[in-house]
């Protein structure tokens, strides 16, 4: 059962945290102050302060949830765009981080496996291929490693890993069968960290096993098991649980990338949803197949020719041209 109120009042907070908490003019304010350090970073060349470019990327990514919040959030509007860049930026966090693993080796991630697991699979629901194999490729040979730590405790990401593996005919470690049990083992063998990864997957074991049902009924059902687990996570938004932070609180990705497999797969979905996850705005976004792709970030555009200029082990100098 869900309390429907302490629901609503959640999302009344996840809303007002873009209103009266994190303001758009704010987070604009530190984007265009890290916007031109980085200007003075290119122009002069220097390549032994370039890892500050790396670190403004969250900028970017911050300038952008704001925008997007204030346009799904707040005013009412079912634009993806914004969502995109956030994504895209994920992407160039990878790419950026991979060339200072030898120069600074221990240097602080700017991304992490929920981060990336995100990233992918809406790459995968935006039409992507390029830079979602691009993505995937990284992430199936960092993972275990100190510079993509596997050892993560939120059970949907292993869900949606999982999902992605058997939606792609893919393999991590040898299979897209109980991925979270098998790499936890794997890991565990390797004497690396494991101790976080979970053996139980809930609510989404039943959900992998049944996806390819064409019982919309059924699927009703998983969509109704999926929205009560997720929205009883939400209802605590602020405390830092699987669904608690305020980024992505009320955004069922999970679900939502579920319709999109089946769909892709000639499977039945549903044509309507009563329960209140499952319409909020952002659940209702507007997501096209496939989907263009955004404007270049004047700030990330130029740190991406910056790298591209002085690196040519940088990972996008092997595909050419990306994200047009």
């Amino acid at each position: 059962m869900i309390n429907q109120k302490k629901l609503e009042m959640a999302f009344k907070r996840y809303c007002r945290n873009f209103i009266d908490g994190i303001k758009l003019e704010d987070v604009q304010k530190e984007y265009n102050e890290n916007l031109n350090e980085s200007i003075d970073i290119v122009e002069s060349n220097e390549t032994d302060m370039d890892h500050v470019l790396l670190i403004n990327l969250d900028t970017i990514s911050s300038y952008y949830l704001s925008r997007w919040k204030n346009d799904v959030l707040i005013n009412k509007g079912d634009s993806v765009e914004n969502l995109k860049t956030i994504q895209k930026v994920v992407f160039y966090k990878c790419m950026g981080q991979d060339l200072y693993k030898e120069r600074y080796p221990d240097m602080i991630l700017e991304y992490s496996f929920k981060k990336v697991v995100i990233a992918l699979i809406h790459f995968t629901m935006f039409g992507w291929e390029k830079e979602e194999k691009i993505l995937f490729n990284f992430l199936l040979t960092k993972l275990g490693t100190k510079f993509m730590d596997a050892n993560d405790w939120n059970k949907h990401l292993w869900f949606l890993l999982e999902l992605y593996l058997q939606f792609r005919d893919e393999t991590i470690s040898g299979t897209n069968q109980e991925l979270s049990r098998n790499l936890k083992k794997n890991l565990n063998e390797l004497g690396m960290k494991n101790g976080l990864i979970p053996e139980d997957l809930e609510v989404y074991e039943e959900v992998l096993g049944k996806w390819r049902t064409v019982n919309v009924q059924e699927v009703i059902t998983m969509i109704s098991e999926m929205s009560l687990h997720h929205s009883n996570l939400a209802a605590e938004v602020g405390q830092l649980g699987e669904f608690g932070d305020y980024k992505y609180a009320f955004y069922p990705y999970e679900i939502l990338f579920l319709l999109h497999v089946r769909k892709k797969q000639g499977l039945p979905n549903p044509d309507h949803y009563d329960d209140f996850l499952m319409n909020t705005p952002e659940a209702k976004m507007s997501i096209q197949d496939p989907e263009t792709y955004p404007e270049w970030d004047p700030m990330l555009r130029m740190i991406d020719e910056f790298y591209r200029k002085n690196y040519p082990e940088y990972i996008p100098n092997r595909y050419g041209e990306l994200f047009q």
